[in-house]
């Protein structure tokens, strides 16, 4: 579930009264106050713009053209784009801290377990394609819209922490060799399948292969798994 993220601009503005509508059959009506309703289709919309265009490239009537509202609204709920920005980014990064939280692998043996996270990690990147697309245009500023976040530590991943406790058990069991580094560790997991997607077009072309295809996708993580294993487990 979808948390929610509370804007920064002033509650003290009163939004502009919603569009007036008619039907079918020419009768008129006004849609019902919605704000938590509006505001999740302004940040839907805007995710999807920004997704396609970077921040740079985003509109803002563009997004209001997609969200079905006008552009004073998008100002009342966020305050600027770059307001915008921030909150799609921040929801992007919850939905993914979330769904690191429901993981449950402390009942497995340490190799399967390390196995399954990064599954979870490989599969969450292929199912949420734009997550790859807004973590590029932030890099591209240098993080500066997740540093100015209030909710910069809900942000935090938990899958850090999760790696050194998988590290633990299997060096205990005698699986894992000591002497690893779990950030190392985790920056190896996630580049591994981070580039495969945020490159995928160009080097689809130059490889000339599909590296979107099932068959590529599930080759990847098989040779990904491997890799890994191959560096952790005791020979």
């Amino acid at each position: 579930m979808t948390k929610k993220i509370t804007s920064s601009f002033s509650a003290s503005v009163t939004p502009p009264e919603p569009a007036t509508r008619r039907d079918g059959v020419g009768k008129t009506s006004s849609s019902k106050r919605d704000p938590e309703g509006t505001r999740q289709r302004i940040l839907d919309a805007a995710t999807e713009e920004f997704t396609l265009a970077g921040l740079g490239g985003a509109r803002v009537d563009q997004i209001a053209k997609r969200a079905g509202i006008n552009e004073r609204m998008l100002y009342y709920y966020f305050g600027s784009k770059e307001g915008l920005f921030r909150t799609a980014l921040e929801n992007a990064y919850l939905k993914l801290v979330e769904a690191e939280h429901s993981l449950h692998l402390d009942d497995l043996p340490a190799d399967e377990a390390m196995r399954q996270l990064m599954a979870f990690i490989w599969q969450y990147y292929v199912d949420n394609p734009g997550l790859v697309n807004l973590v590029n245009s932030e890099n591209l500023h240098k993080a500066r819209h997740l540093k100015q976040s209030e909710r910069l530590g809900e942000l935090i991943s938990p899958t850090v922490k999760m790696i050194e406790t998988i590290l633990l058990r299997g060096q205990k069991a005698g699986l894992f060799r000591l002497g690893i580094d779990p950030i190392q560790l985790y920056i190896t997991i996630a580049s591994l399948g981070y580039f495969h997607l945020s490159n995928c077009y160009t080097a689809s072309a130059t490889l000339g292969v599909d590296l979107l295809s099932p068959d590529m996708l599930k080759a990847h993580l098989e040779h990904n798994t491997e890799v890994v294993m191959s560096f952790l487990l005791k020979r």
